[in-house]
């Protein structure tokens, strides 16, 4: 009985800390305004128009962090090899994994939320560094590990 009381609070305090945070709700004005704020600057790297299928998100205070799948509006499949940070020669779909994926970090700036940092096609946990974990561990502590 001891060891399935001590195996529940383990489990509860390991509960506590991965869902400390909102995920906001499909159609949320909290959820819409998030991906308005980064919708800009993937269009800047994938073309207008872009929609995000997400995939996980996760609010706590001031801070965000999501993980989203772009497409063209209606499911649309992006063809990497044809968007403007190809183009630009910013971005080497051969080297990346498909590249449809976007991570992204936000801050709340008065009433409004900032995409701070984000990245399309990423081969790495980036935000898996210290700077970033200063600002951001309440939202992506897995990442963060003991930094």
């Amino acid at each position: 009985m001891r060891g399935i009381a001590v195996l529940g609070l383990v489990f509860w305090a390991g509960a506590a800390v991965a869902g400390d945070w909102e995920s906001p709700a499909r159609g949320s004005q909290l959820r819409g305004d998030l991906l308005d704020a980064l919708r800009p600057l993937v269009e800047w790297q994938l073309g207008a128009p872009v929609e995000f299928v997400v995939t996980e998100m996760r609010v706590k205070g001031d801070h965000a962090f999501a993980t989203l799948v772009p497409q063209r509006p209606g499911g649309g499949k992006i063809d990497m090899a044809r968007t403007p940070m190809v183009l630009r020669e910013e971005f080497d779909p051969e080297l990346a994994e498909g590249g449809d994926h976007v991570e992204a970090l936000w801050v709340k700036s008065g009433r409004q939320w900032v995409a701070v940092h984000h990245a399309v096609g990423a081969t790495d946990v980036w935000y898996s560094w210290e700077p970033i974990c200063a600002t951001f561990r309440d939202v992506i502590p897995e990442a963060c590990g003991g930094m």
